[in-house]
């Protein structure tokens, strides 16, 4: 198959949407299909799939203010002849999946590892139901909610679970060095309001009124990085919070770290649960989408309210106290991920299933 992915997603931007596609795209080179990725030039996106090995084309931001990204585009469809372009963003959909459509490409998809489209906006459903030929999601509670707006038959959308690469090795990054005689609670994302981190320190305020042995830190980068610093300068835990920046590979933490926590607002399905699982962690989670399917409550961990705080610091107690609860959870969490959430597994089932979609339009054209 010849397949595109298209993400016009920022060029400093680099989540969960725009590894998921890298991935698929490494993976789906490596079963003999022939992939291009097509997204702003210069991009993280870009700069990930082109040393992934996967062929990239980038248009320019005078390029894509202009318009004129629909002329250089249109010659990469015309001399890829994709069977299949993947949008990520619904602006994705609207320009270039319906140009894709214009020009006889059979099967449009979108990818949405979160709720994307408003059922109470016609431009989502008008795109939805004329320009797409289904959407791939990671989430069981994303596609139930997809089936309530009525707007498509119940195949239209399918689920196909995240898959990760577990690294054969990992020298675990020393805590106890910087911070001896530390418990580490270790969590990672944008420091960003999706991703809950001012209940997160909330939380460790709660648990710092009776007990010094427990250190929080996070990495990742964002908009919120001074009014997060400032809450825990506010709060007293300059000695027991800290932000350790962005980090390229953050398996070295999440091997060092004691216990690891998911405190976010909403999600798809957290890779970085899958990350934290893989390297034998228990999890504290928030219940937000995904969540329930990954874990499995009281046995890989604990699953708890989102913006509840006092929620999160019980369920932290509760297990940073159980070394035996850690280790048990820790080991359910890896035999969990390495049966159900591998990379080879996703990669599969998404062959497969686009193989199926393209199939079913040639056969009824």
């Amino acid at each position: 198959m010849q397949i595109a992915f298209v993400n016009f997603i920022g060029t400093g931007k680099f989540g969960g949407g725009e590894k998921w596609m890298v991935s698929a795209g490494s993976q789906l080179v490596a079963k003999g299909h022939d992939v291009i990725m097509i997204g702003k030039k210069g991009s993280k996106f870009l700069d990930h799939a082109m040393k992934a090995g996967i062929s990239s084309l980038g248009i320019s931001r005078w390029q894509h203010a202009t318009g004129y990204y629909f002329i250089t585009v249109a010659q990469a469809l015309s001399m890829q002849k994709n069977d299949i372009l993947i949008c990520n963003l619904n602006t994705d959909v609207r320009t270039l999946g319906l140009l894709a459509k214009l020009r006889g490409t059979p099967v449009i998809l979108a990818r949405h590892g979160l709720l994307s489209y408003n059922k109470k906006r016609w431009r989502y459903k008008i795109s939805a139901q004329y320009i797409l030929d289904g959407i791939i999601t990671n989430s069981k509670t994303i596609k139930t909610t997809y089936a309530d707006y009525g707007w498509f038959d119940e195949k239209f959308v399918k689920v196909i679970y995240n898959g990760i690469t577990i690294p054969d090795h990992v020298i675990p990054y020393d805590f106890a060095k910087r911070f001896p005689g530390k418990k580490v609670i270790y969590s990672a994302g944008r420091l960003a309001e999706q991703k809950g981190f001012v209940y997160l320190i909330e939380a460790a305020a709660i648990l710092q009124k009776n007990r010094n042995d427990l250190l929080f830190a996070i990495s990742g980068e964002g908009k919120l990085e001074s009014e997060l610093k400032q809450q825990v300068a506010n709060l007293g835990l300059e000695n027991s919070f800290i932000f350790l920046g962005v980090s390229a590979d953050i398996y070295p933490y999440l091997k060092g770290c004691d216990l690891f926590v998911l405190s976010s607002l909403f999600e798809g399905m957290p890779n970085v649960v899958m990350e934290a699982m893989a390297m034998q962690k228990a999890v504290v989670a928030t219940n937000v989408n995904g969540v329930q399917e990954l874990m499995v409550e009281g046995k890989t961990g604990l699953i708890v309210p989102a913006k509840e705080p006092k929620a999160l610091a019980n369920a932290i107690a509760q297990i940073i106290e159980n070394p035996d609860m850690l280790a048990l959870f820790g080991k359910t969490g890896y035999e969990r991920v390495t049966k159900e959430f591998t990379m080879s597994a996703m990669a599969d089932n998404l062959e497969r299933h686009l193989q199926q979609k393209l199939q079913e339009t040639l056969a009824d054209s």
